[in-house]
């Protein structure tokens, strides 16, 4: 007998009641990417706690890790426990460390209530992911997750909007944002405690095709053990080549403009133009990339031709990085198609290595996301500390270079996923066991 928030299903939800479900786990991803998003008020944050921007960036770093490490906890124990059961606690929990978070007054107060709050963070980003793969057939896991990869995105936006609506009405005071934050988390965490679900241990063991279809089952009798997908080369493979092509997607991220404004002179409002445009096409390329790739039922094609396209694309902007002058149009010409051919990657590599852990064994999703999580919040933690060192002793030219080096080797890591590279004949719906 699970707590009452758990609605536990013995059928697979079909319809209007699985989408609704699954608008849920894509909202919990925003909602938990948005819970301790600072980045509109660091510049309060360092003046009222007298804290330099290194401090603030070595506790991220630790707040990071701690997100790491969470990210493996979390994801195993989704497994063990269930989704629905975790999820909803650890997220008005995050929320509950907003409202402390707001009360900081040192930075050693704040560097206590960063890593608290990240380590409960991490554990319940850890949650959404496998979430999405069950009220996700294959014939739309691509399109499912181009939608919950829009949560870690559209926190950042949602956190600016609601800071540049309401920072001048409460005095620029950093807290407040930190309240609003709590509040409208707590809320949308009860929200979504009301209208999700949970796949029972039976049905996770499958893995399904359509609503209506299923394409095997798990041998239940045969232990769930987490080692069982480490090995496998493809998971590998996926681990390997998803970490060198993160580096690429944290430079961006966490120095974009930063990089813009010291390589091409500009101000910061014209450095977040480029990267505006960049993220908007990227947001619409997971979509429709996405769409396509479940049409098809093809990932392997979709992600190796993105990459591809995006190494090229990248080397130019490389090649723009050594030039004296370079235009505004140039760069956010540039800047669109980069954040397009990356995003039409990036949906179909999740469909298959969702669907790759599937094929080794379906009940380890957690895990297999929760080892996603890590690498995520690990190759932050790596970009954060090394980067300003290889600029600061060669150039921001030099380290895009070595990002597109990264690039080229997840192109090489694609050839070893799971998956075909040409469309099959319709796939026929069986009862079989899946054997590891």
């Amino acid at each position: 007998m699970g707590p009452r928030y758990v609605r536990l299903l013995d059928e697979y939800p079909t319809g209007r009641r699985r989408l609704r479900i699954l608008t849920m786990a894509v909202l919990a991803s925003l909602i938990c990417s948005y819970e301790g998003q600072i980045a509109p008020v660091v510049p309060l944050l360092l003046e009222d706690l007298d804290m330099t921007l290194a401090t603030y960036g070595a506790i991220s770093a630790v707040g990071a890790v701690a997100g790491a490490v969470a990210g493996i906890i979390g994801g195993r124990f989704t497994d063990k426990v269930g989704r629905v059961r975790l999820l909803i606690p650890l997220m008005m929990l995050t929320a509950l460390c907003c409202f402390v978070m707001a009360l900081v007054r040192t930075p050693d107060q704040f560097l206590a209530a960063k890593v608290t709050m990240s380590f409960i963070e991490g554990a319940a980003i850890a949650c959404t992911a496998p979430l999405v793969r069950d009220f996700s057939p294959r014939m739309g896991r691509a399109q499912a997750f181009a939608f919950w990869t829009w949560g870690p995105v559209g926190a950042n936006f949602l956190a600016a909007a609601i800071a540049g609506l309401t920072l001048p009405l409460f005095g620029n005071a950093w807290q407040s944002q930190l309240v609003i934050m709590g509040g409208v988390s707590l809320v949308l965490s009860i929200v979504i405690a009301t209208n999700i679900a949970e796949l029972s241990p039976a049905l996770r063991a499958k893995i399904v095709q359509t609503e209506d279809s299923t394409v095997a089952v798990v041998d239940e009798e045969r232990p769930a053990l987490a080692r069982t997908l480490f090995t496998h080369p493809t998971m590998w493979a996926h681990v390997v080549g998803i970490a060198f092509w993160l580096v690429l997607y944290l430079t961006l991220t966490l120095y974009g403009q930063t990089m813009l404004v010291q390589t091409f002179d500009m101000s910061t409002a014209q450095a977040s133009a480029v990267m505006t445009v960049f993220w908007i096409l990227d947001l619409v390329a997971l979509v429709v990339a996405g769409r396509w790739s479940d049409r098809l039922q093809l990932r392997r094609p979709f992600a190796l031709a993105g990459t591809i396209v995006g190494l090229g694309v990248l080397l130019f902007f490389v090649f723009l990085l050594g030039q004296p002058a370079v235009s505004l149009p140039a760069l956010m010409v540039t800047g669109v198609v980069l954040g397009g051919v990356l995003g039409a990657a990036y949906a179909p590599w999740m469909a298959n290595f969702s669907e790759d852990a599937e094929n080794i064994d379906p009940r380890l999703q957690g895990t297999a996301w929760g080892m996603f999580s890590f690498l995520v919040k690990g190759m932050a933690v790596v970009v954060l500390l090394v980067v300003p060192h290889v600029v600061a002793a060669t150039s921001w030219q030099f380290w895009m270079a070595c990002t597109a080096g990264c690039m080229a080797l997840f192109a090489v890591a694609i050839c070893f996923f799971g998956g075909p590279w040409r469309r099959a004949a319709t796939p026929q719906a069986t009862n079989g066991t899946l054997v590891g």
